[in-house]
């Protein structure tokens, strides 16, 4: 069987849909900046082909696509210029070359909300607001691009930013929540697993997912229902605090924009990814797994 390549796969998402792909029985072809790093080397341990190449280098990533029947795509953007252009940059490059590689199918993650942020979000100044626009950017060089099959998967809120070290929880349990995200504020609340879950049912079925935009999470909580199950989880009362970004940064919190989250709220809901037979994870079983 012709290879998925996969983008990203020493990070969350991408390190995710490897692995279902590959315990769903594909075969996968793991685009790698360096094969010599561990978490490059742990890929290729499952299973993984490793591809040299880099997504801001185009002939690397055309000879990485050549002979693939799909792309998983994930980009970050330089968290050191956050509001530059390196993200839609590396997007483009991939999605351009795999178009050239004659690739039939392209599964893109995004974020919930992109695209519909624009009839929300009200400050266009914002590390947020130039987030979102990059996006939905991407967004529409997949729809237009003319795979034959192509999907998006638009995740919420990782569950995984409270593993520690979390920026959320700084200082550890102990130190409390630190967050600018308001108590009432509900999130979409998404298993990374679950991302690399939804992947593999798409890049099964081509055609059944073919053109679906999925917003995807596993649960919506408020920030006051989260801190009730981190309670619990930890054994360590914990409340949603309510804090400036000042005093959030002070605390310990980088400088994220989540701010923007208690504008918009993110629309991905459990019950789209339910109805296309996708498994989901609670975050409440989520938390006894990953941090009891």
């Amino acid at each position: 069987m012709s290879p998925v390549l996969v983008t990203g796969v020493t990070g969350k998402q991408g390190g995710a849909t490897a692995r279902a792909l590959l315990d769903a029985g594909f075969s996968v072809r793991a685009l790698v900046r360096n094969p010599d790093t561990d978490r490059a080397r742990a890929v290729a341990a499952l299973g993984a082909e490793l591809v040299t190449g880099n997504l801001r280098d185009r002939d690397s990533v055309l000879r990485a696509a050549e002979g693939a029947r799909a792309v998983f795509s994930i980009q970050m953007p330089d968290l050191t210029d956050e509001r530059g252009d390196d993200e839609w940059v590396q997007a483009r490059t991939l999605i351009d070359a795999a178009r050239d590689a004659g690739v039939a199918q392209f599964v893109h993650t995004s974020v919930s909300g992109a695209g519909q942020h624009r009839t929300v979000l009200t400050d266009k100044t914002t590390t947020m607001w130039h987030s979102m626009e990059t996006k939905a950017a991407i967004q529409d060089r997949v729809r237009e691009a003319g795979f034959p099959h192509w999907t998006l998967l638009k995740p919420g809120f990782f569950m995984e930013n409270f593993l520690p070290p979390s920026f959320v929880l700084p200082n550890g349990p102990e130190g409390g929540l630190v967050t600018v995200i308001k108590p009432g504020t509900e999130l979409a609340l998404v298993a990374v697993a679950d991302i690399g879950a939804a992947a593999a049912a798409a890049f099964a079925g081509p055609a059944r997912f073919h053109a679906v935009e999925l917003e995807l999470a596993g649960e919506r909580l408020t920030m006051t229902e989260i801190a009730k199950i981190l309670s619990n989880t930890y054994g360590t009362e914990l409340t949603a605090p309510v804090m400036t970004a000042a005093e959030a940064i002070a605390a310990g919190a980088p400088d994220f924009g989540h701010d923007g989250l208690n504008e918009f709220s993110q629309p991905a809901r459990p019950e789209d990814a339910r109805a296309l037979g996708i498994p989901l994870t609670g975050f409440a079983e989520w938390t006894e797994a990953h941090l009891r």
